[in-house]
């Protein structure tokens, strides 16, 4: 008898979001760092949100509605979108440098600090398996951030683009923790786009200039073609997976499938023809998937 999505519990139903949020969040990296150069990240962030906002919110009418009682006390909404606002501006900055798998490798670093945000917001507690498993995949994103080189790991010698990210990379953190501290019941299209028209509000007052300033007629048809798998499939989609997957599994484990990230991309690197990384970074890429090996057994 075929198992559908229909019969899986509430746990199995956020393991399958991530799961899809990890493939989709890969493309991504690199198929962003092919425009990072080519258009400001502030104006690509907003123009990503305004496209990806008119996508839930068309799903939105279709489907729950707006009431006034889903946008009570709209902080919650600013907080988190600023948080996500900030994460992707400082993702497309960091890739004009950071190589796709690297950038990749420093998201894998979000579990670690979601448990911890999930410890100070929401006290959820970190069992052994689970630390172990964090320490585990975090020793494998530093090996692939510092490209196998020991000397520069012991030197703490990382690239400009990989420090920038990691800033971004704390605010996607907070966020997973933070969905489930706020929510007050809103059905997750709702809660999607209220943060979705937040992000646009603080990226037009701060980044009006650089949105005012971008040629949009003149970019190129790979930039425009990007943006739209930002907008609809890395965007719309995601942010609707990770929501859901936020209310039905802690924080640390939701985040614990972002160490699939880089082998998601080396598998979009390889496609698009840009080849795999040297043998010794590919140890890292393989830490990061025993840690996420752990943190899945640990459902008992």
């Amino acid at each position: 008898m075929g198992l559908s999505v229909a019969t899986l519990s509430q746990g199995a139903r956020g393991h399958l979001a991530m799961l899809a949020f990890s493939g989709l969040v890969a493309g991504s990296f690199s198929f962003g760092s092919r425009i990072a150069n080519q258009i400001d990240p502030v104006a690509l962030t907003a123009a990503r949100f305004l496209l990806a906002g008119a996508v839930i919110g068309v799903a939105v009418a279709l489907g729950p509605g707006l009431r006034p009682a889903y946008f009570r006390a709209p902080w919650r909404y600013l907080l988190l979108g600023g948080a996500f606002a900030v994460y992707f501006v400082l993702m497309f900055e960091g890739l004009k440098t950071a190589p796709p798998v690297s950038s990749a490798a420093v998201f894998t670093l979000t579990p670690i600090l979601s448990g911890l945000f999930g410890w100070l917001l929401l006290r959820q507690v970190t069992t052994p398996r689970m630390a172990l498993a964090l320490a585990c995949g975090g020793a494998g994103a530093l090996w692939v951030i510092f490209r196998a080189d020991l000397g520069a790991l012991l030197a703490f010698d990382i690239g400009r683009g990989e420090a920038i990210f990691f800033v971004g990379v704390v605010a996607h953190a907070a966020y997973t923790p933070l969905v489930r501290k706020l929510s007050r019941g809103e059905p997750t299209l709702v809660f999607t786009f209220g943060m979705i028209l937040a992000a646009l509000l603080v990226l037009g007052v701060y980044g009006a200039p650089a949105i005012a300033a971008t040629d949009w007629a003149a970019l190129p048809l790979q930039v425009w073609l990007v943006l739209a798998y930002l907008a609809f499939c890395a965007s719309s989609m995601t942010f609707v997976l990770l929501q859901y997957a936020a209310m039905r599994l802690p924080a640390a484990k939701v985040m614990a499938y972002t160490y699939l990230t880089p082998s998601f991309v080396i598998g979009w690197e390889v496609a698009l023809g840009n080849g795999a990384p040297r043998g010794l970074v590919l140890v890292g890429v393989a830490l990061t998937v025993v840690a996420l090996v752990l943190l899945l057994k640990d459902e008992g």
